[in-house]
Parts: structure tokens; sequence; C-alpha cells
């Protein structure tokens, strides 16, 4: 017992870590409950609160007090005194009336995710991706696409995902020596939107799966930009890619395993000039494999999700793009844990 008091480690770090799905849980609940939409309109009470959102009064002062805890909400007062306003990063992301909301993602996380993580010891048995009820699961994509539900929410989640990195690489990536870009399972067109909204000497075009076809259509129709931006639909593994300056992929390398990314960068130099660039978008592994637990943790979600998908380094995309003939690979940071791997022709 002795020996135990006076050691210098602790279990802080394991419990912290053990139970940080109550952290998750807590944010992804006020999220589905719309409380930041909410908030942004006014400050509230906790019983206005309770009123607004079907709430019971039991533990609310906690629900919101987490989340004052955590950074997303404000407060004057205490408990029943207490008044609550989101804080900016929860009024910029976390408001559903505004472009750069990134609720669809933690929507997302909170329908599916959630449950198929409760599956991971399935997934880390079986090397195969986990279905709600812990069996084996179809094709992510062609599971997506059978319901038009869970393709608007998956449209969704990817665009809320990745909208603070498109908006950092159009602004950041140097766009002026090329004149066309193409980006490769563009979803519902945000990436190319962005590049033409920033850089009008450069036409666009989305590619994607026929089913988010007219994601992308109403998404270019609403920006009135159907005159820079095309929305084309293929199977980008059976048919011929539009040939360009610059291709892009955002969180696409990672769905497949090594023979399919090496099948897309072959695809990828096939359609470009030389001097041409190769833009990945993905939350690369460290190369030692020591620090970065967010990406790390998404190649694991790959695991759940996909049947042959993982994360990778910057080491293993120079040595698959080398392999293919691209040359001057580097990285520009984007946001948080994401950053644009660029391999040039």
């Amino acid at each position: 017992m002795e020996a135990l008091v006076h050691q210098k480690v602790t279990p802080a770090k394991i419990i912290e870590t053990g139970m940080n799905f109550w952290s998750a849980k807590t944010l992804l609940a006020a999220v589905r409950l719309e409380l930041f939409t909410h908030l942004a309109k006014e400050p509230l009470t906790t019983h206005e609160i309770c009123n607004t959102l079907g709430l019971h009064k039991r533990s609310i002062h906690d629900f919101l007090d987490v989340l004052v805890t955590q950074g997303f909400l404000t407060r004057q007062g205490i408990k029943d005194t207490a008044v609550y306003a989101n804080t900016e990063v929860a009024n910029t992301y976390l408001n559903s009336n505004k472009p750069t909301y990134m609720g669809g993602i933690l929507e997302w996380a909170n329908d599916r995710l959630y449950e198929r993580w409760h599956h991971l010891e399935d997934a880390l048995r079986t090397g195969k991706p986990q279905n709600l009820a812990g069996k084996v699961s179809d094709s992510l994509f062609e599971t997506i696409y059978q319901d038009k539900s869970l393709t608007q929410a998956f449209v969704n989640a990817m665009s809320s995902m990745q909208m603070a990195n498109f908006l950092t690489l159009a602004k950041e990536f140097d766009f002026a020596q090329y004149k066309s870009c193409c980006d490769i399972g563009g979803c519902k067109g945000d990436l190319a939107i962005q590049i033409a909204k920033n850089h009008s000497n450069v036409h666009c075009t989305t590619v994607d799966l026929p089913q988010v076809e007219s994601f992308a259509t109403a998404n270019v129709s609403q920006e009135r930009l159907e005159d820079r931006v095309n929305v084309v639909s293929c199977n980008f593994f059976k048919d011929q890619w539009p040939t360009c300056d610059v291709i892009t992929m955002s969180n696409v390398l990672c769905c497949w395993g090594v023979n399919e990314k090496m099948t897309l960068i072959k695809k990828a130099y096939e359609s470009l000039p030389k001097g041409g660039a190769l833009v990945v978008i993905e939350n690369v592994i460290d190369d030692e494999r020591r620090t970065d637990t967010f990406s790390l943790l998404m190649s694991l979600n790959m695991l759940v999700e996909t049947t042959e998908g993982f994360n990778f380094t910057k080491a293993e995309f120079e040595s698959w793009t080398e392999s293919c003939g691209f040359r001057d690979v580097h990285t520009l940071p984007l946001n948080g844990a994401t950053t644009a791997l660029i391999a040039v022709k």
C-alpha cells in the first residue's frame, strides 16, 4: 500500500481516456438537440432551454455545465440563475444556420458511428466492417446509397467534416499556374465550389457516383457557378477521368486497400500533364506512428466502416506516388489533424 501511495504514476489518464465517451456523447446530444442553433439566436436560462428543447429539469445544470467546461458554452450566474450562450467556436461551427456548420459529421457519429464502434472488438477479431447488429457489413457505399435518407446524412456529414479544410486549401494552395481542377469523390461539390470562388482562372469539375449527382448539381446551382463547375457522374475505378491540371481527393484514399489506393494514384498520374499536381486531403499519421492519436483513430474507423481502408503516413504516400512517377511530395497543414499531401508529376 505504501508503494502505491508514493508512486509517481496515477490512474487518472486511464480513467479519463476510458470514460471519454461521456464527454463525446454530451456534445453529440447537444448537437442532436440543436442546442447551439437555438442559443445562436439569444442567450437562454436553464428554464428556457428546458422548454425550448423539451428537456427534463433533472441534471440540466450538469448537462449544460459540462458544455461550459468543454469550452462550447459560456455562463452568467449559476444553477437557477444561470444564463447560457454559445462560445465563438460553437457559434461558428455548431450553429446549423451557418455555412461553416460541422454538425453533419457529429450527427453521423451519433446516429451511425457510435453504434458501430460498440463492436470494435468484433472488427479487431475479424478484420471486417461491422453493421449495427455487430455482424459483417456490406460495402459502406453500397449500404449508404441504397437509402436516400442515409445518402443525405452521409453527404451532409462529409460536407461538414471537410468544409473548413476546403476553405483553407482554396485560400492557401497556389492555383495561379493552373487552369483546371478535378475533385475525385467530390460528393456535393464543396471543394470544387470553393476553388472556383477563390480562383477565377480555374475551371473545376467535381466527380462522384450517380447517386450523389443531384446533391452536387443543386449545390453548384445554388452558388450560381454552373459556368465554372462541371458535375460529372462516374465510377472512378472503372471510368476514365477528365484530364486537368490539378486532381484533388478528400478522404478518398483512406477508404480503400493498398491495391485500390495505387489504382487511384496511377489514374491521377495518367490524367495530369507534366507539372500537374495531385492534392490529397487526409488525416495523415505521423511517420513514427507515436503522436497523432486522431489520425490513428480515423484509421480504426476505416476498419469499422470499410472492407480494406486505412489511413497512412506521409512516407507511405511518398512511396506510392513515387512508384507511379510523381515527384516533389510536400505537405500543406489544414485544420486540426488534417493535412494536404501534394505530389507533382
